[in-house]
């Protein structure tokens, strides 16, 4: 008992530091709004996370949230840097959340999306929850207005994430990712990335349910990726077509100036987009038209962050 009373009390001396710490560390990356700190609690720990607000958000607005879930390597401030979503949320007036990893939880501050036999993903992702809820219960949120997006590991994770609370959010954005039920440990997670694996089992539940459930999926993969296979992009719209009954349209190749080009598949059902992959040309495991400034951006790459939010404002419109 003495002892479970010094975990909990370090737990909460640890949490008092993040805040301090985070408060710290300045203003939001990319220009005005403010760059809230905080801390989310549960039986699994803590995650610091940040939530950038658009300035002259009245307290009677209820604007649409985007969880932003980062990769290896990064923390909320690097990836708001890399991605620039909050310059699009500026413009479009919406809240960006960036829940953090904890080095203690992986050295490499990725998520443990491929954990689920042990439980550690299902704990990291109940975190990543309740700072969803603390930031729907503090702030001007719609919590009908949800969507979620990640890089890499934070793709992973957000997949886990849609499957655990179907109906939570109204879109999914899975940049240079692998799709949920690919590996269940890290050995797995491994042979998932690299492309060993070809088989996916990605979808507990039943196809009715996942088709009327949960949320449309975007996909954005670079086809020189060496680290995450672009073979995975691929099996995570099958998937979501597959238990949907959606059939792919005719692809197009689409090329703005100098960037990279992309090829853009939708996935549809009746009227209902399901899923679209975008295949860029020449990217490799980075953020397509991230910043040249962070590791894991690519400049020349289309702008992610803006195909991402233009999915996420025809679900929300839907």
């Amino acid at each position: 008992m003495a002892a479970g009373s010094r975990s909990v009390r370090a737990s909460q001396r640890a949490g008092v530091r993040s805040i301090k710490a985070a408060v710290a560390a300045g203003g939001p990356p990319g220009g005005p709004g403010d760059w809230i700190a905080g801390v989310a609690m549960g039986p699994s720990g803590m995650r610091r996370y940040r939530l950038f607000r658009p300035p002259g958000v009245l307290p009677s607005e209820r604007l649409p949230l985007l969880v932003m879930l980062h990769g290896c390597g990064q923390d909320a401030n690097r990836f708001a840097d890399s991605t620039r979503m909050n310059r699009i949320a500026l413009r479009e007036r919406f809240l960006v959340l960036y829940p953090e990893q904890d080095r203690l939880a992986n050295p490499q501050a990725c998520w443990n999306w491929f954990d689920t036999a042990s439980g550690r993903a299902g704990g990291e992702a109940a975190l990543i929850l309740a700072a969803i809820d603390q930031v729907c219960l503090l702030y001007s949120v719609d919590p009908l207005q949800l969507a979620i997006a990640g890089m890499s590991a934070g793709a992973g994770m957000a997949a886990l994430l849609v499957t655990r609370t179907p109906g939570r959010f109204r879109a999914l954005a899975m940049h240079s990712g692998v799709p949920p039920g690919t590996a269940h440990s890290g050995l797995s997670a491994v042979g998932a990335m690299t492309g060993i694996r070809r088989t996916a089992r990605p979808l507990k539940a039943d196809a009715s349910a996942m088709a009327t459930v949960w949320p449309p999926l975007l996909v954005i993969h670079g086809e020189a990726d060496p680290v995450v296979s672009a073979h995975n992009g691929r099996l995570a719209v099958d998937a979501w077509a597959q238990a949907a009954g959606a059939t792919a349209g005719a692809s197009r190749r689409v090329r703005r100036g100098q960037r990279h080009a992309m090829t853009i598949t939708d996935y549809r059902c009746r009227s209902r987009t399901v899923a679209t992959l975008v295949e860029v040309e020449q990217l490799g495991h980075a953020w397509s038209g991230g910043s040249s400034s962070q590791p894991h951006g690519d400049p020349r790459g289309p702008d992610a962050s803006r195909l991402i939010w233009s999915f996420v404002r025809r679900q929300l419109r839907a």
